[in-house]
């Protein structure tokens, strides 16, 4: 007999474009800037830690809220920079990563018919969770280009049907930043309404030229309605370990544990005991920014060289392109040509975008290591 049918609860959801562009790179022998992952190690002390954490008998089930000493330094490394007190056991979660806390976010608090204000372009994991929650989702540009929030359009956008607003900064795909003045804006916005707040903060110490990163938690008026999420994949050089964590009001984290609980239930021990040991220390993150901005002006500096239009990459580890100078393709058709021609991979910009706006900007990824960009640059020179 033949395999039963089912009815997709994503039909919309192909191919990613990571995985074909990552293909393509490997086919043609290229340099893949298009993957926002490290090509570097991390610290051996971190990984010292979690080897110690095995041979201390650390393998089995942790509480499902997380190892208690990790919870402690996620609420004490949140109160010391953003001055905002989580309680350990009410308001803090580790995650097996910052995406399945996004899905949890949204499974505990939107039901069908709810609708989601998401910010094009947009991390491609949002939408699907959107939708399996049986949510709507309100699309609300950034500004084309300079990709800075609009507040008059997302108070626009709100109705008495929104439930959750969607916001990212450090930003993937762009690497705009949101400001003080930012984020005050958008508190007063949603002051008066009964929204709920996700903030996707994992690059979160990744901020560069001086400035703070502008945490949902240092807003006593976002704080008390917000997930904030965090991803020390990120922070750590180590996304292949998919460890997370999210803060939220007492009220909020118990609904979402009431999801995590069934969703994943708990995270890799060894893991979590080898993290909170290597990050007593606040050096294990505060050297971030300078070590990721060195990159971030090498490449630059590089594509100085080239007529692509750099466009401000004030956090992340992305560095956004107009390539209207170079090239008359879109840009999806410019990044299979740059990967087969000139040996370099990028993603598209209109890949972030539900109705695939095409604004002629590719992303590079820089975190990779220095003689790997400098390769990739001596490529791109070409251009």
């Amino acid at each position: 007999m033949p395999t039963p049918a089912i009815t997709s609860r994503l039909p919309q959801v192909g191919t990613t474009i990571f995985t074909t562009m990552s293909a393509l790179a490997v086919e043609h022998d290229a340099i893949n800037l298009g993957q926002g992952f490290p090509n570097f190690n991390c610290d051996p002390a971190l990984t010292e830690a979690v080897a110690h954490a095995m041979q201390a008998g650390h393998n089995q089930y942790p509480p499902m809220a997380g190892v208690r000493a990790l919870r402690e330094v996620v609420s004490g490394k949140t109160e010391a920079l953003y001055g905002h007190h989580y309680d350990v056991d009410a308001e803090v979660t580790i995650t097996a990563g910052a995406t399945q806390a996004i899905l949890t976010a949204i499974l505990c608090c939107v039901h069908p018919g709810d609708e989601v204000i998401v910010l094009d372009p947009c991390y491609d994991s949002y939408l699907p969770n959107v939708e399996l929650a049986g949510g709507v989702a309100v699309h609300v540009p950034l500004t084309p280009h300079g990709f800075q929030p609009d507040m008059a359009k997302i108070a626009a956008a709100i109705t008495p049907r929104t439930r959750l607003l969607i916001i990212n900064s450090p930003h993937n795909p762009s690497a705009s930043v949101w400001s003080r003045e930012d984020m005050l804006a958008l508190q007063e916005v949603l002051a008066p309404t009964n929204v709920l707040l996700l903030s996707d903060e994992v690059y979160e110490h990744m901020v560069y030229d001086g400035a703070p990163h502008q945490s949902a938690a240092r807003f006593a008026g976002l704080a008390e309605r917000a997930f904030v999420v965090s991803s020390f994949g990120k922070t750590l050089h180590v996304t292949g370990w998919k460890i997370g964590s999210v803060c939220a009001p007492a009220a909020l984290m118990a609904e979402f544990r009431k999801v995590h609980q069934f969703n994943v239930f708990s995270v890799n021990t060894p893991m979590q005991h080898g993290i909170a040991a290597y990050m007593a220390s606040p050096a294990s993150y505060q050297g971030l920014s300078r070590f990721y901005q060195a990159k971030r002006d090498l490449f630059r500096a590089g594509l100085g060289h080239t007529r692509l239009k750099l466009l401000p990459s004030s956090g992340s580890f992305f560095q956004c392109v107009d390539i209207s100078a170079v090239s008359d393709l879109g840009d999806a058709e410019f990044c299979q040509w740059l990967t087969r021609e000139i040996g370099v991979a990028a993603i598209p910009l209109s890949a972030f975008y539900a109705d695939g706006f095409d604004q002629r900007v590719v992303r590079f990824c820089y975190a990779k290591q220095d003689e790997t960009l400098h390769t990739a640059l001596a490529r791109l020179k070409k251009l």
